[in-house]
């Protein structure tokens, strides 16, 4: 390659940051307010050889920029910066930073503590220059209404690395998931929106790299727009707008599990590799204002990001734009979400940054979803973010959990996490749609040892099982683990099948955790942060009780989505979604009575009836469930000119799904249900 050295042409201009191609030249410009110098160094692509190095002359308030000719665009690049006073940085002058605004970096960060103190420029990755082309071949995104949406949250290698229906080249990467197996798989289970975890450009932790263990989760980011190289063949922005349009194809959406909250440099001892640099004053949240290097640290990872900040704001706001637009994906789900709204050290659901959001023409149309709490002051926010949010209910996850599995006194708060939990999420104030309902999430049990495990069984990660929630409200049915015995293996799958139900049948958004369907399990693992192995990655080699459990799964989302009374329930008395119509609900008694004050009292109960009409349909549902270990009989219709057709029922056998809907009754319906089981009826009116 013949290598003519880069110089500049012009004064460029300081908008927008990053380098960004202007006809036959690039634009520099680098946001670096603690700077009295900023230089742009050049590589070759192959062996990262020095080329050149181009100092940045023209300042616009705190941007340096500069317009420059003769890039070859195969060339990649770092950035450096001669601070004014280092008493304000970490930053050493001779070492290279990665451009915050970077869209592609030419490969993954990984920690290398002899390079980083030696030959930094080594470890580091350079950016590439980006030129966006790529052929979307005129498909759009689906725009699922949220009331009928299904998420699966997924990690993408862990999605396709043992799929040997995929293609094997493209096992565990970003085309793994474009690939026609996973989409099958995706599609026939009736889901609208895949939530990834994590696939911005991010380094482990240097002490997981010590102790020969990785970050595989990829909660620690380096950059906000580059996507990791990790999981791609070749070109790393080009394969993820190869995922997305194949997703978007076959009507299924993406939503980006985003970390803005901190990033990989950690605290006061940790890596100087990008931000840390460039514009550590403005971005990081400090304990003190006298450069002490103390940081704040609400996110548990070292350092807190500052998006009360006006770089802080900015960047993370371009970085969703970016995504939204460039990369076509429909929505995030906010790691640690809490902290994108603190003042300082205090919550405002006010916050600049969520104020900014919802004046966005673009970013306002997302989908954003709110893990709503951070481990800072005031951390613990369920409830109290903006109205067009979504929020992440672990207090659905816990209700449930802690039903299914006998605990007593429960049935008046699973009663609310069914129809939406409206007592966090206020009528009148926030949709029925606000709460995304869950019973598994990455960062704890499957579904599967949910029901198999009473203690968290975190060894393989090498911290003395210390590490993991401790109060998972687990049962485990007589055997800790697994298990041979038919009568624990069948309990424990009709309450896998009695909480999918449950998840799937409420008010809000449903949210599925990848491999449930099929049985997964991480041994009692409830933290697999750092376990990129046979722990995380599904398993596609299923038994017969595994096939039975993914056929299941798809009843109860083909359900959900035959009946709109399942998706969304408009009451009477919450005007904050208008319709011409309502709908009605009551709580019933095993009697068919409706509830009064004082059956709500009765601790002892562990059942529940609900009845939800349908008057613009002429239709009704009924939910019945019963969490104690007798079976209870309720009566369903009584002399009434009704018919009743069982829809589900999770009492019986895998092997008698497809007869569930066989079963109607006239007029009169005294129905037992059994032990630890649910089931769902419709009433028509008989005809004349």
């Amino acid at each position: 390659m013949t290598i003519i050295k880069a110089e500049i042409c012009g004064a460029g201009s300081p908008n927008p940051l990053g380098v960004t191609s202007n006809n036959e030249n690039y634009n520099v410009a680098v946001y670096a307010p603690d700077a009295s110098k900023v230089f742009i160094h050049f590589f070759t692509p192959d062996t990262e050889e020095f080329i050149c190095k181009i100092e940045l002359k023209n300042r616009t308030g705190k941007v340096f920029h500069s317009l420059i000719s003769h890039v070859s665009e195969n060339y990649v690049y770092a950035l450096q910066a001669i601070q004014k006073d280092k008493r304000k940085g970490h930053c050493v002058d001779e070492r290279l930073f990665i451009d915050p605004y970077a869209k592609s970096l030419n490969k993954s960060l990984v920690w290398n503590e002899t390079q980083y103190h030696q030959q930094s420029a080594f470890m580091l990755p350079k950016a590439k220059l980006c030129k966006q082309e790529f052929d979307w071949q005129g498909v759009t995104k689906p725009n699922i209404a949220r009331h009928e949406s299904v998420i699966y949250e997924l990690h993408v290698k862990g999605f396709s690395e043992q799929n040997s229906n995929v293609t094997e080249a493209v096992r565990g990467k970003y085309l793994g998931l474009a690939d026609t197996p996973s989409i099958e798989h995706l599609k026939g289970l009736g889901i609208t929106a895949v939530q990834i975890l994590p696939i911005f450009s991010f380094m482990s932790e240097p002490r997981l790299e010590q102790i020969g263990l990785t970050n595989y989760w990829g909660y620690n980011p380096i950059n906000f727009f580059a996507p990791d190289q990790r999981y791609a063949n070749n070109d790393a922005v080009t394969e993820v707008k190869t995922m997305v349009r194949e997703l978007h194809r076959n009507g299924i959406e993406v939503i980006l599990d985003v970390v803005y909250n901190h990033t990989a440099e950690s605290g006061a001892q940790g890596p100087s590799l990008s931000f840390k640099g460039l514009v550590e004053g403005e971005f990081y949240l400090r304990t003190d204002d006298d450069y002490s290097f103390d940081y704040a640290n609400y996110s548990g990872c070292g350092n807190t990001v500052n998006a009360d900040s006006n770089f802080g704001i900015k960047i993370i706001m371009d970085s969703m734009r970016y995504w939204l637009t460039e990369m076509q994906v429909d929505g995030f789900r906010f790691d640690l979400a809490a902290t994108l709204g603190r003042n300082g050290d205090r919550f405002n659901r006010k916050a600049a940054l969520f104020r900014a959001m919802s004046q966005d023409p673009i970013i306002s149309q997302a989908k954003l979803i709110a893990e709503p709490w951070d481990i800072g002051p005031e951390g613990y926010q369920l409830g109290n973010f903006p109205s067009e949010w979504l929020e992440c209910n672990d207090r659905f996850r816990d209700t449930v959990r802690r039903f299914w599995r006998g605990e007593l006194g429960l049935v008046p708060e699973l009663a609310s996490r069914i129809l939406g939990s409206r007592d966090i999420f206020k009528k009148g104030r926030r949709s029925h749609t606000s709460s995304v309902n869950y019973v598994a999430y990455h960062d704890g049990y499957t579904l599967n040892d949910l029901v198999s495990y009473e203690q968290k069984h975190n060894e393989a990660n090498l911290e003395n099982n210390r590490d993991g929630h401790g109060s998972n409200f687990s049962k485990n049915y007589g055997v800790e683990g697994e298990t041979t015995k038919p009568e624990v293996l069948a309990l424990r799958a009709k309450q896998i099948r009695n909480m999918l139900s449950t998840v799937l049948f409420s008010q809000g958004v449903p949210h599925l955790l990848a491999g449930d369907e099929i049985g997964r399990t991480q041994k009692g693992n409830n933290n697999a942060y750092c376990q990129d192995n046979e722990i995380s990655w599904l398993n596609w080699n299923l038994d017969k009780s595994n096939t039975e459990l993914l056929e299941f799964t798809k009843l109860v989302i083909s359900i959900r989505k035959s009946y709109p009374l399942l998706q969304r329930c408009f009451l009477e008395d919450d005007d904050y979604e208008y319709s011409d119509f309502h709908h009605h609900v009551n709580w019933i008694k095993p009697s068919g009575e409706s509830k009064q004050i004082d059956d709500w009292q009765n601790n002892e109960n562990q059942c529940l009836g609900l009845v939800v009409a349908d008057d613009d349909n002429g239709y009704q549902l009924v939910l019945i469930l019963n969490a104690s270990e007798q079976s209870v009989t309720y009566k369903i219709v009584d002399n009434q000119p009704l018919s009743a057709v069982r829809i589900l029922d999770t009492s019986l056998i895998s092997q008698q799904l497809g007869t569930q809907t066989d079963c109607q009754f006239d007029r009169n319906l005294d129905h037992e249900q059994a032990p630890q089981s649910l089931s769902l009826w419709k009433l028509l009116p008989l005809q004349q």
